[in-house]
């Protein structure tokens, strides 16, 4: 009996360590890079979907105009968390040869406010923001603190 709870506790444990929010995802396969939307002082207003994941507060799909840069995009998402690796920020542009990765260093814009340094985005680019190395330890120790009290409840019941 204490083997058939230790498994539910256990199947729990796993399930809530594994557990991540779902959002809903819709193709955009079908439809153009560009989308217009009007005309400003008789130039014409388009828009790209461009993504952007990881240590950014608001994470997802984003139609911008075509002329937004990424750090435009960052502070429209919300800015990155406190985690965020700055210095070393990845844009994966799709492009008719493959995925071209492109890396932007932000802490060096933040130091000098050389705006060169900041690209203009293009349709279907996907923007990265990785961890800091304190980010993975973090969740490496959050996880061993997760089995190791899988373990302290498994010794409970059985007594050990």
């Amino acid at each position: 009996m204490k083997k058939i709870i230790f498994f539910i506790l256990f199947i729990i444990m796993c399930f809530t360590i594994v557990a991540q929010n779902n959002s809903n995802f819709q193709s955009t396969n079908n439809t153009s890079a560009y989308m217009f939307s009007g005309s400003i002082a008789g130039s014409e207003n388009l828009k790209i979907k461009t993504y952007i994941w990881g240590q950014i507060k608001k994470p997802g799909l984003y139609i911008v105009p075509d002329n937004t840069d990424l750090l435009a995009l960052i502070s429209l998402a919300g800015g990155p968390t406190e985690d965020a690796k700055l210095s070393k920020v990845k844009i994966v542009r799709p492009t008719a040869e493959g995925d071209r990765i492109i890396e932007v260093n932000m802490r060096k814009y933040m130091e000098s406010g050389d705006e060169k340094l900041i690209p203009k985005l293009e349709p279907g680019d996907t923007i990265i923001v990785s961890g800091t190395i304190y980010y993975a330890f973090r969740r490496g120790v959050r996880f061993l603190a997760d089995v190791s009290m899988v373990f302290g409840v498994y010794n409970l019941f059985t007594g050990n």
